[in-house]
């Protein structure tokens, strides 16, 4: 039993730093479905709420990993894995379906799904927590270190200026769900669904798309002006995207002169803005051939 103990021990503590590694390397992700799920109300307490989360997986799962204390951590874990599995239930209960963000968006995993592997966690802790045999320092070693683990997680993973970003309002898009498009490389087309030019566009766009694997993540704002729909507009153009509806004046911030227009961002930097020969400017940006 011992050493099944140490085994489960071991599975727990790759867990949570998995956990917290996943949200880590994308945690603009964590910060929207916190929002979204109404656990924060900002974009900003978001992103401090993330990163306080982050921190203390990575701090329990490598306190774990160190024969001390063992009981109180799987306490703190009980806490934790305990309160959201009952937010989760709530989740599930009102139809959720979508990311809940437990593993980033490495692994993409349904409330219902998450509850399950909490209350295996759950009991992996428990099981520990019945056989382990805990050792003891002075506590302001563990504590300290938690503390110091949080706090780190401000310094490693500084906190973004969304102010100026244009698409700050958006993380949510049909056939997706939940976006973080200030992370990582995306393009963002803004079309108007009667508008030849964007059909024109959007059929040159899909043309792209299946021709090249490794074209961009592409995302869509559509405008309706007359009664055109996006299963009309994607039937004619032959293409397929994420997408999200836009009410008139944000449309007319966000194009030129006329539309179309396609933003390239970078990790929420707008890094190019292409009012034409939409084609050329992405093979060329992206090394497409």
């Amino acid at each position: 039993m011992k050493y099944l103990s140490k085994v489960l021990q071991l599975l727990l503590a790759i867990t949570f730093i998995f956990s917290a590694y996943t949200k880590a390397v994308g945690p603009g992700f964590f910060e929207i479905t916190l929002m979204d799920q109404g656990l924060a109300t900002s974009r900003n307490f978001a992103g401090h709420m993330a990163r306080f989360f982050i921190g203390l997986e990575f701090a329990l799962g490598l306190l774990m990993l160190l024969p001390f204390y063992i009981k109180q951590l799987m306490q703190i874990s009980f806490l934790m894995l305990g309160g959201f599995t009952v937010h989760l239930i709530y989740l599930w209960s009102t139809g959720d379906t979508e990311n809940c963000g437990c593993f980033g968006e490495m692994i993409s995993m349904t409330p219902e799904q998450s509850i399950i592997k909490n209350l295996v966690m759950l009991a992996v802790a428990f099981v520990i927590y019945k056989t382990a045999q805990s050792r003891t320092i002075s506590k302001t070693i563990p504590l300290g270190f938690t503390g110091a683990t949080i706090l780190s997680m401000w310094l490693f993973l500084p906190m973004p200026n969304h102010e100026d970003f244009p698409f700050e309002t958006f993380t949510q898009f049909e056939s997706k769900g939940r976006v973080d498009l200030s992370s990582g490389e995306k393009l963002i087309a803004i079309f108007n669904l009667d508008c030849e030019h964007c059909q024109e566009a959007a059929t040159a766009l899909g043309e792209l798309q299946r021709q090249h694997e490794n074209f961009p993540e592409l995302y869509v704002l559509f405008y309706q002006e007359g009664s055109t729909t996006v299963e009309e507009f994607e039937h004619m153009t032959q293409s397929s995207a994420p997408y999200a509806f836009i009410e008139v004046n944000t449309f007319f911030d966000l194009i030129g002169d006329s539309p179309p227009r396609i933003y390239y961002l970078n990790n929420g930097v707008v890094v190019e803005i292409w009012d034409k020969e939409f084609s050329k400017s992405i093979v060329n940006t992206f090394g497409l051939e």
